[in-house]
Parts: structure tokens; C-alpha cells; sequence
């Protein structure tokens, strides 16, 4: 669903592709830095929301491209909300989802 909602990502990872969160995690280390983000607000980010999280909250920054002008605050902001529990991922995905007029898929959770 990440690679989905964000296909530029994929370009960063080794090799070109993004074949697991390993490779995720890779790629948003150098999309990191690309962006501009500060090591230490990218490492708070990964111990505030998790480091799977953290790497796909920088493949939707990616992803929205010249939305945002400040990736590094933008990242900082997303790690408070997160760290008060006013944060979620899933909005943000089913939102680029949307933009690229991808089919979005309810998953049921029995």
C-alpha cells in the first residue's frame, strides 16, 4: 500500500527498488537527507512512530513534492502529533491514494 500511495520512493532504494522495509528505510535515510531533514529530526521521528512509520511519513513527504515547503519542520511537527497521539499514517496514504486516482480498499479486521 506505501509503494502504492508513494511510487517515487522506489527510486532511492538500493538499487532503484524498494523490495522490503529494509529497502524502505534505506531509501528514506536518502530521501532524508535530500529533503533536507535534520539527522536528529528524522531520528526522533523513528523513536517516536517507529522506524517503518517514520520511513513512510518520509515517502508521502516525497511524494507530495512541492507541497511542503519545510520537509525537516513538516517531519518535527508530525513526530509532536504523533508523540500525543494525534497522528496517524493511514490518512495520509488514503489521501495520495486518492490524488493518483488509485483504487482505495477498505481492509476488514475480523
Amino acid at each position: 500500500m506505501v509503494l502504492r500511495a508513494c511510487p517515487d520512493i522506489s527510486a532511492y532504494g538500493p538499487g532503484g527498488v524498494v523490495a522490503n522495509w529494509r529497502d524502505m528505510m534505506s531509501a528514506a535515510v536518502v530521501v532524508r537527507s535530500m529533503l533536507g531533514v535534520s539527522p536528529s529530526a528524522y531520528q526522533e521521528a523513528c523513536e517516536v512512530m517507529g522506524p517503518e512509520n517514520a520511513a513512510t511519513a518520509m515517502a508521502c513527504i516525497l511524494e507530495k513534492g512541492g507541497q511542503i515547503n519545510s520537509a525537516g519542520g513538516y517531519v518535527r511537527d508530525l513526530t509532536r502529533k504523533a508523540s500525543r497521539g494525534e497522528f496517524s499514517l493511514g490518512p495520509m496514504l488514503m489521501a495520495l491514494l486518492r490524488t493518483a486516482g488509485l483504487e482505495v480498499r477498505r481492509v476488514s479486521r475480523s
